[in-house]
């Protein structure tokens, strides 16, 4: 089956026209995500994003479609209340980006145009006192959840691993919201050097790759994970109140995704995408499942007194981050 962004996007807009025409309550859908980029793929693969905007609250917020083995929909549902404020909309660090320019699908009111227009009202969205409006925002995000892993004092299970690479994704995002939208899971290492090289800190991407153990990583140990998180991966799938992204019809989008870049000019940037969904699938796991990725971590210095040492290297990161940012506002002339 041969499947080009074209095809895929003439699916997405079946798919919202055939939600909206047997569902009344939705208001309007619009496509993100990979597919607004003119090479969406990575090892073949992609999803299609699509939000939903509800006049009510929706009994779901999430799904996912299969289409093919490497291809799925990935539905969010949204309320119509989310978009009342442009405001709001404008300084918010996700959904400002969303709807800055994404593909409208289908519309039954006028309430994709009032949004968008209000969004981009001044043409200011993309000056400095909002860009970093949004970007403290995100680091303030990681400072939380950074007190939150220093606060418990406890272990380093999956639950802590979880949140120390929750706090790197906010603060790395911090920089990139410097220079564009943010980036995700698959394409974080792969994206993040432009980023930081676009905020005049270079540095920023190896700190990175270096709090997670990609730079002095061997690729074949990398490589030998692979059947372990795939094992994880498809044992944690099959479990309720997994994480969302842990979904069997995913499997090929991580998997192919993360070979691709293992072959890639930067290899370790594969890290990512495997760590964070592994982490995510042994917190619903344990026994050999658990074994596995506790040698992984721990061979990535994220385990006992090596792991205390990347907290405390993760607050130093945060830091730098911040100063950054108060740099670039006294430049723009910004004060708080």
């Amino acid at each position: 089956m041969r499947v080009t962004r074209e095809s895929l996007l003439r699916i997405a807009k079946e798919t919202a026209q055939e939600r909206a025409y047997n569902d009344h309550d939705i208001v309007a859908a619009y496509l993100t995500g990979s597919l607004l980029n003119v090479d969406p793929m990575l090892g073949g693969t992609t999803d299609i994003d699509i939000v939903f905007v509800h006049q009510n609250k929706p009994a779901r917020t999430r799904e996912f479609i299969k289409l093919t083995a490497d291809f799925h929909i990935d539905i969010r549902r949204r309320t119509k209340d989310e978009f009342k404020s442009p405001r709001e909309l404008r300084a918010d660090p996700w959904m400002g980006y969303e709807m800055y320019d994404p593909i409208l699908l289908y519309e039954r009111e006028k309430f994709f145009d009032f949004v968008q227009a209000s969004l981009r009202a001044g043409f200011d969205f993309e000056q400095p006192p909002l860009m970093l409006q949004r970007c403290r925002k995100l680091l303030s995000q990681a400072r939380r959840i950074w007190m939150e892993l220093v606060e418990e004092n406890t272990t380093d299970g999956p639950m802590e691993i979880r949140k120390y690479m929750d706090s790197l994704f906010h603060a790395v995002n911090t920089v990139a919201e410097l220079s564009g939208p943010p980036i995700y899971e698959r394409r974080l290492l792969l994206e993040f050097p432009s980023r930081a090289e676009a905020a005049q800190n270079p540095g920023l991407a190896a700190g990175a790759s270096g709090l997670i153990g990609a730079i002095q990583l061997d690729l074949n140990n990398l490589k030998s994970w692979l059947p372990d998180w795939k094992a994880a991966f498809m044992a944690a799938g099959e479990k309720p109140g997994v994480d969302d992204r842990i979904h069997p019809v995913r499997l090929n989008y991580y998997e192919k995704g993360i070979k691709a870049l293992l072959e890639g000019e930067n290899p370790v940037a594969a890290l990512w995408p495997l760590l964070q969904t592994w982490t995510l699938a042994v917190e619903n796991l344990s026994e050999d499942h658990l074994k596995f990725w506790q040698a992984a971590v721990t061979t990535l210095g994220l385990h006992g007194a090596s792991f205390e040492e990347r907290v405390q290297g993760l607050d130093q990161y945060i830091d730098r981050i911040e100063i950054l940012l108060d740099e670039l506002a006294k430049a723009s002339g910004i004060t708080d």
